[in-house]
């Protein structure tokens, strides 16, 4: 096969899969037909695409293939004519529209479906994850590495959710603006786990950018539908500041560095200045939410580009904030880091002390804050075995790299 055919359907397949998913399921009221017909039409471009070259709009040819494959299984399940005109007719009319175009343009229907996903039917535990691969089409594996559970266990999950869409007949549409304050809870979580995955969670670079844009793309999304929702400001502002430092986590060679050594210089100033006047238009509506502390938190860091030190003090008083308002095992681990910088090695260790051993057992951001801790105490051999949890529960290259340095600095710092 000719590695261009090859590349090019894995291109589309990476930047459009949840926009043909959104749109075809939308359309079919039915998610795992929609997610077959893709499948079937993306081994059918691998077929066909060396033979006879790439179209001129791949994104199109998907669509159009994957809508025949949806009518022929519906003809095969004898789906009412009535229902088997509407799938038609609104596909060919997104193929009309992109053969009268340069470009594929069909409705994104994306937000539409990230409410299907995290419908009040569909069972809260599975919310984030059927997002993350229906909407974002991330594996099933790598979903589960992320919650912790197997990939059988979560592949089972997402078919039983998707079959619940389907049956209970669940409606793709963004809800009424009387209803959407219930229903808004799951929906920016959801968005921020998607972004947490595309900066940490995914081998290779440009994947993790082009998962991490897509958040931000349905961060922007939900804010043009909620413009007055101070959370949905809060959101995109968070995933701003962390995106504008996106360049200064590597250095020349690749290697990892933590925030506190990063380069200001290097940091994406727009985003920045975009970041923080969400956060401000956000405090106009006095509604001070977990999203928007999370968001000053970064704002905080942001401001040492300009003022060259970073306000210990006032990360204290945002954590403390955070963990009463959203007490998860991240932000105390967050905390105790800070408190670690603002008064004493010893309080951050004593804060991570208070957190039950089962939930850090296997989390790594508290070995690596402890090891941290440990080392700035002068408990050197407390924290090469810190160190050693944290590394081996790292899924990072870098970070493992960064950590073995700091490893080996704490076994020449122990005595003997």
């Amino acid at each position: 096969m000719p590695p261009d055919a090859g590349r090019a359907a894995e291109q589309v397949a990476r930047q459009s899969y949840g926009k043909l998913i959104a749109f075809l399921a939308a359309h079919s009221r039915d998610v795992p037909a929609a997610e077959d017909a893709l499948s079937e039409a993306l081994a059918s471009a691998l077929r066909v695409w060396p033979e006879r070259g790439v179209p001129d709009k791949p994104e199109a040819w998907l669509l159009v293939a994957a809508r025949r494959n949806l009518t022929q299984a519906a003809r095969h399940r004898t789906v009412a004519a009535n229902a088997q005109t509407t799938i038609r007719v609104a596909f060919e009319e997104a193929e009309e529209r992109m053969n009268e175009t340069g470009h594929a343009l069909f409705p994104d229907e994306r937000l539409k479906l990230l409410f299907v996903c995290t419908h009040p039917a569909i069972d809260s535990s599975v919310h984030t994850a059927l997002m993350l691969q229906t909407v974002l089409g991330i594996e099933a594996k790598t979903i589960a590495r992320a919650f912790v559970v197997s990939p059988e266990a979560m592949s089972q999950r997402l078919v039983r959710a998707k079959v619940k869409i389907r049956d209970a007949g669940i409606p793709f549409d963004v809800p009424a603006r009387h209803a959407l304050p219930k229903r808004l809870a799951a929906v920016p979580s959801a968005i921020y786990a998607a972004y947490g995955l595309g900066w940490d969670g995914l081998d290779g670079e440009e994947e993790r950018h082009s998962l991490a844009g897509e958040a931000i793309w349905l961060g922007r999304a939900l804010l043009a539908v909620l413009p007055d929702e101070p959370e949905a400001m809060g959101l995109l502002s968070l995933m701003l500041h962390c995106e504008a430092r996106r360049s200064a986590r590597r250095d020349f060679n690749g290697r990892y560095v933590p925030l506190d050594e990063q380069d200001t210089a290097a940091w994406n100033v727009n985003m920045i200045t975009e970041a923080d006047a969400l956060l401000r238009k956000a405090g106009d509506f006095d509604r001070f939410g977990p999203f928007q502390c999370q968001a000053a938190i970064q704002s905080v860091h942001a401001a040492r580009r300009l003022s060259g030190t970073t306000d210990w003090q006032a990360l204290t008083t945002l954590y403390a904030a955070l963990v009463t308002m959203k007490p998860t095992l991240g932000a105390r681990v967050a905390q105790a880091a800070v408190l670690g910088r603002a008064l004493s090695a010893s309080a951050g260790l004593e804060q991570l002390d208070r957190l039950d051993p089962r939930d850090t057992a296997a989390y790594q951001p508290y070995w690596a804050v402890r090891a941290f801790l440990l080392a700035r105490a002068g408990d050197d051999a407390a924290a090469v075995d810190a160190y050693l949890n944290a590394i081996g529960l790292s899924d990072s290259s870098a970070v493992r790299d960064f950590l073995t340095a700091r490893l080996n600095e704490a076994r020449r710092a122990t005595p003997g």
